[in-house]
């Protein structure tokens, strides 16, 4: 399906195939993701007619006197920051059932506003899909020779090479997978970036009907973050963090509550624990890990750049996780897989498992690479294997070690090295 509004160069997204399908299953489909993800221009990808909530007077002005009015239109019919109008949800249901027939409304947000907006379920008539930041394959920086959903079918890892070095890597990491940014230098993106989160403290969050606030306070949340990407940091930790030597400390429930706001705005995304059945008496740890949509808004978070990573390779490889994990997320929802990771009692852990609908599920360890760092996410790998009861998960697919840069190859005992420049979906 092609909507007759298709921007020009518009460079095809992992989620199309996905919103294609969702409009010929429902009536209704909502994309959602962080802002200036792209899910305007994906909306206008597929929709025949469209209207901006926050276009124009005459627009505003029927938000408030008759929401269900900007339906009218041709379908699928666009609309797009629709949380904007959160009134134009019951209209928008109503007119799927009066209408009993698939892909009329595309609704594009980025916040997910609060539950009693959408109180009245969506059940049947609407499916959701969720957007997030290109990945490397998408924005051209990745081969996609390494695909893992063949991985997760058992096979190897097709033999390549990356090309792109640890300083190329430092400056995608700062540019971001964001489809407004693709071209321009690290410098440009990051003093844009900065903006995007001046923004989101001063107003997104407020809008997005979240707790009173201050945005000095979401604005020190924000370098916290940035500060504990890629861990597992706790809310009194964060809140400790962003205290500082401030008189009056910043208490755990307050952070909960910006952090819950964040997470409304996608701007940042937990990633849950894994709880297999284990063979051994060790006991699983159950607290999220925490990352940015993008790991180059930690970078704005922190006000740094691209000389100070090259130095810190350390901090770099914290980044480096994340951007893995964004990219892990974007080809696993494309293969119908969810994302976890497993840690232990005994300090074991592995960076992400990823488990297929069928039951098929694949561990993956992301280091910057040198045989050094490969041989520590291969034993952890191999431990993981020794230690989950194969019995009732069955054997994993594949494991992996995403590295930063080389070729790729398989280590000992099956273990596939694959730089994260030929990973693709």
């Amino acid at each position: 399906m092609r909507g007759a509004l298709t921007p020009p160069g518009y460079l095809p997204r992992m989620v199309d195939t996905e919103v294609d399908f969702a409009l010929r299953a429902a009536p209704a489909v909502v994309i959602e993701g962080a802002r200036a993800t792209g899910k305007t221009w994906t909306g206008r990808r597929f929709a025949a007619s469209a209207v901006t909530i926050d276009d124009t007077d005459d627009v505003r002005l029927a938000v408030a006197l008759d929401p269900g009015a900007l339906l009218d239109g041709d379908t699928p019919r666009l609309l797009d920051e629709w949380q904007l109008a959160p009134r134009i949800w019951n209209p928008m249901r109503h007119a799927c059932d009066r209408r009993a027939r698939p892909g009329q409304f595309i609704l594009t947000g980025s916040a997910d506003p609060p539950d009693d907006v959408t109180r009245h379920s969506g059940a049947g008539r609407v499916l959701r899909v969720r957007m997030r930041p290109m990945s490397l394959f998408e924005s051209g920086e990745s081969s996609g020779s390494a695909s893992l959903g063949r991985l997760l079918d058992g096979e190897r890892a097709a033999g390549g090479r990356s090309d792109l070095s640890i300083a190329d890597l430092v400056d995608l990491v700062c540019r971001g997978g964001w489809p407004w940014l693709l071209g321009e230098s690290p410098d440009v993106a990051q003093t844009r970036l900065r903006g995007y989160l001046g923004e989101v403290a001063r107003t997104d969050v407020a809008r997005s009907g979240g707790p009173a606030h201050d945005p000095v306070g979401v604005r020190r949340l924000l370098v916290s973050l940035g500060r504990n990407e890629s861990t597992d940091a706790s809310y009194k930790t964060l809140a400790g963090d962003m205290s500082g030597s401030r008189e009056t400390p910043t208490h755990p429930r307050t952070v909960k509550r910006y952090v819950d706001a964040l997470s409304r705005l996608f701007v940042v995304e937990g990633l849950p624990a894994w709880a297999p059945h284990l063979r051994s008496r060790a006991q699983l740890r159950r607290s999220e890990k925490r990352y940015f949509v993008d790991p180059s808004l930690a970078v704005a978070a922190l006000r740094t750049g691209p000389r100070r990573l090259r130095a810190d390779l350390g901090f770099f490889g914290l980044l480096f996780e994340s951007l893995v994990m964004r990219d892990l997320r974007v080809y696993a929802q494309t293969n119908n897989c969810r994302v976890s990771y497993f840690r232990d009692n005994t300090s074991l852990e592995v960076d992400a498992v990823i488990e297929r609908g069928d039951g098929e599920w694949m561990a993956a360890e992301i280091k910057l690479g040198g045989e050094r760092l490969i041989e520590q996410g291969v034993n952890s790998l191999l431990r993981l294997r020794r230690r989950v009861d194969t019995d009732r998960v069955g054997e994993p697919s594949a494991m992996a070690v995403i590295t930063a840069t080389g070729y790729s190859f398989e280590h000992r005992d099956g273990v596939q090295v694959v730089p994260i420049a030929t990973l693709g979906p």
